[in-house]
């Protein structure tokens, strides 16, 4: 039976008693329904991972003792930023679990022509909120050694201009593939269209910043799903999948 994992970003100390945050607390008691004397499996989120026994479970506390510490070396070596047009619903929640999954460095929400999700201020907050707490849950469950940091919801174009490494987006329009570049990145800054697409004006601007379009075939593919495709096909090529030329 695999041990779960709980992230808990403070500094531990071998054989003191540690106390979970009231969310963690819930997710033990009453999602997982763990009991006292069952082991547990704490990372920090700085790369080190702390195996654990449980010693309260109640409904005031659940309370913990780290037992013994490691190095977690789950990372990928090709660092990937990813931008990732606000789609709707369930479609944003998916692409950002399974890109953390996959590896992704960071993920930054954008606004873009095309985007039907609108949000003010107080409301993008609570989806920053709840967009880092669905990287959070995919590090635990893929035994990630780091929480992807979740940016606030930002224009695009402001995006454009922070990115570094290599710039790569996803562009049904190009006529290039991956294969056809001939470089071998330890960054790459990738952008990912929402619902729709970019209008045309955006992929003017996206290419004026120094992007290169990449296609993934002759078919259209949803959002989520370009995502996905598209960060697999980087790992496969530089990361964690593939070997480097």
């Amino acid at each position: 039976m695999r041990i779960p994992r709980i992230y808990l970003p403070v500094t531990f100390s071998l054989g003191a008693h540690v106390e979970l945050d009231e969310a963690s607390a819930h997710h033990v008691r009453s999602v997982l329904r763990l009991k006292k004397g069952h082991s547990l499996s704490l990372f920090d989120g700085q790369g080190f991972e702390y195996d654990s026994v449980l010693v309260q479970v109640s409904k005031k506390s659940v309370i913990l003792v780290a037992e013994s510490a490691g190095r977690c070396d789950t990372e990928s070596r090709l660092v990937i930023y990813l931008g990732l047009g606000i789609s709707r619903g369930e479609r944003m929640d998916f692409a950002i679990q399974k890109s953390v999954e996959l590896g992704v460095a960071g993920v930054s929400p954008l606004f873009t022509e095309r985007t039907v999700v609108k949000l003010d201020a107080n409301r993008a907050l609570q989806k920053q909120s709840h967009w880092q707490k669905v990287a959070q849950h995919a590090s635990e469950q893929s035994s990630r050694a780091r929480v992807p940091e979740v940016n606030p919801p930002q224009p695009f174009l402001s995006w454009l201009k922070e990115c570094s490494g290599l710039k790569l987006f996803l562009d049904p329009h190009s006529t290039l593939s991956l294969g056809d570049l001939d470089t071998v990145p330890d960054c790459v800054s990738l952008l990912s269209g929402p619902e729709g697409g970019f209008s045309p004006l955006e992929r003017e601007q996206v290419l004026d910043a120094g992007f290169t379009g990449i296609r993934l075939g002759p078919r259209i593919l949803r959002t989520e799903t370009a995502v996905l495709a598209g960060v697999a096909l980087l790992q496969a090529a530089w990361g964690d999948f593939g070997f480097r030329g």
